[in-house]
């Protein structure tokens, strides 16, 4: 359960903190520790940038003046069959002191945040004090080797309406704490309805609106009571925002509608690994880091969304599904009067 939570919490490294030795990453020195949790964490950022860029929107038709609508949102980010994010190749030639323990020096695919791949034995060998000193140890598997083949989000949405086809938006989602680790959401968005503009706007079966949002989830978690490794102060600090940009176009009827829209994303992770480490095994012993590294992610791409929406006075009900580099299911419960 706590696995899951963190999933949930999900900021970049918290979730390779909870499933891997800190010490045995460091046990490789601070540089291929950096890049082995990159490469780890990349694809675990990516997703997550996709999950929250989603649910802007359920319909093209913008909320006259004073209209709102506060909606209950949930996204469900799969990856079950992205084999290509799962894993990644890890170069021993790339890295100064990782090799693997079967066929050293042969490059091989190793689990990222999202994989299954358990048992994968590596070793640190180094000259110490005229010795040759060696630390073996396993890699860490990641999510889908628990059972977890999504990335779930969720939040609180507002919308009120203005002049002239404009709405904006805004998404909220409490800091929330959990044991050792926290978590926030905060986001706003704007929305334009172009047929509003048109004389034969209340005649016109459908709607077609451009919307900008923007989502920053930010978190925290506290090593201190983790004991991975000695040290004072250990924390992982992360924030990962993102960009939606899109088109959308919708039927205009009394009670089901329909809806369909094209998405750019943009969004930026990043982590930092703060504190002070004292690594006590392998060829690194007695090394002492301070903060020693920060891992940050770049991720766009293209969505094209589909969706409907059942509109009972009050209460409406919506459905979409986004497919894009990684697919999401969103389901918002939503309430609001026009």
């Amino acid at each position: 359960m706590k696995n899951l939570l963190t999933c949930i919490f999900l900021v970049s490294s918290i979730v390779a903190t909870a499933q891997a030795d800190f010490n045995n990453v460091l046990a490789a020195g601070v540089d291929d520790a950096e890049r082995f949790t990159t490469s780890y964490m990349e694809p675990l950022s990516e997703s997550v940038v996709y999950s929250i860029s989603t649910g802007w929107y359920n319909t093209a038709d913008a909320k006259p003046l004073g209209g709102f609508e506060i909606s209950i949102i949930g996204n469900i980010t799969g990856f079950k069959n992205k084999s290509n994010k799962k894993t990644f190749i890890l170069d021993p030639n790339d890295y100064q002191n990782l090799d693997f323990v079967e066929n050293p020096g042969v490059a091989r695919e190793v689990s990222t945040a999202l994989g299954d791949i358990e048992g994968t034995e590596v070793f640190v060998e180094s000259q110490v004090a005229g010795l040759t000193v060696r630390e073996t140890f396993d890699l860490p598997s990641g999510l889908s080797g628990e059972g977890v083949d999504f990335v779930p989000s969720g939040y609180v949405q507002g919308s009120v309406g203005l002049i002239k086809g404009t709405e904006i938006k805004a998404r909220f989602l409490p800091k929330m704490k959990y044991e050792d680790a926290s978590i926030g959401l905060i986001g706003f968005g704007l929305q334009h309805d172009f047929t509003k503009l048109l004389p034969a706007d209340k005649i016109l079966p459908v709607a077609i609106s451009a919307i900008i949002g923007y989502t920053s989830i930010s978190g925290d978690y506290d090593l201190s009571n983790a004991k991975l490794i000695e040290g004072e102060n250990q924390r992982i600090e992360a924030k990962i925002n993102s960009w939606a940009f899109g088109g959308v176009v919708s039927t205009k009827l009394p009670i089901i509608n329909f809806y369909g829209g094209v998405n750019y994303i943009s969004g930026k992770s990043v982590t930092d690994v703060l504190g002070t480490y004292r690594v006590t095994s392998g060829p690194f012993a007695s090394e002492t880091y301070t903060d020693p590294f920060t891992i940050t992610k770049k991720v766009s791409g293209v969505t094209g969304t589909i969706g409907t929406k059942l509109k009972l006075g009050f209460f409406r009900l919506n459905a979409e599904y986004s497919l894009g580099e990684f697919n999401t299911a969103t389901v918002g419960v939503n309430f609001g009067f026009r």
